[in-house]
Parts: C-alpha cells; structure tokens; sequence
C-alpha cells in the first residue's frame, strides 16, 4: 500500500509514482494506462486526485488522451522522463551528494555502482 507524505499534494505524488513506474518499464509507452477508476480503488484515494496526478503527466507531455478510447503513454515518454530526471539529478541532487562524500572522506573507488 502506498503511503503519503504530508510535504507534497497527493496527485503530485501519484504522478511522480507513476512517473517512476515508467522508468522502471512496469508502464510501457504506447500502452493504455490503468483507469481512473482502478488507479483510484488501488491507491485509497478520489478519483478527482488520479485525474489531476494524470493531468500533471499530461502537462509534461508523458501521456495523451485518445478520444473514447482512454489514456496512453506516448512513445519517448521513457527518454522525456529519464532526460528531465537525469538533468534535475545533475543539478539539484549531485552538488549536494558531492559535497558529502568529500566530508565523509569517500572516494570514488570506493563506491560500489553495482550491486
């Protein structure tokens, strides 16, 4: 079961779920995405916070709404989301984790990339 975190709206949070299912390939572009409905009865929440989390998906450009027939994940969504994310890392993220692994005395050789 999902649980929500009170510094963000819900249907920020869903979205950005479903964001990362995306990356994660269990949402494949060119495909339906689930119903408002059954994303709704899956995650506890109305209806109206789905189809504004999916609105927001839409806003950057990830899914489509194909008249009478739903809502779909356009194809380079992956690569659209990936390359948003990978730039929001590098500039938002890394300086930070950077800065303290230089404190911590980590170096890069002893990192371990693979699990």
């Amino acid at each position: 079961m999902q649980t929500w975190d009170h510094k963000l709206p819900i249907y920020q949070q869903l979205a950005d779920h479903l964001a990362a299912r995306l990356l994660d390939g269990e949402l494949t572009e060119g495909e339906p995405m689930p119903s408002v409905r059954s994303l709704a009865s899956r995650y506890l929440i109305n209806p109206l916070t789905v189809s504004r989390a999916i609105q927001a998906l839409g806003d950057e450009g990830l899914v489509e709404t194909r008249r009478g027939l739903g809502i779909y994940i356009r194809p380079g969504a992956r690569e659209r989301l990936r390359s948003a994310a990978r730039e929001r890392f590098l500039r938002e993220e890394w300086p930070e984790l950077r800065s303290r692994l230089r404190r911590l005395g980590i170096a890069a050789d002893q990192l371990q990339w693979e699990e």
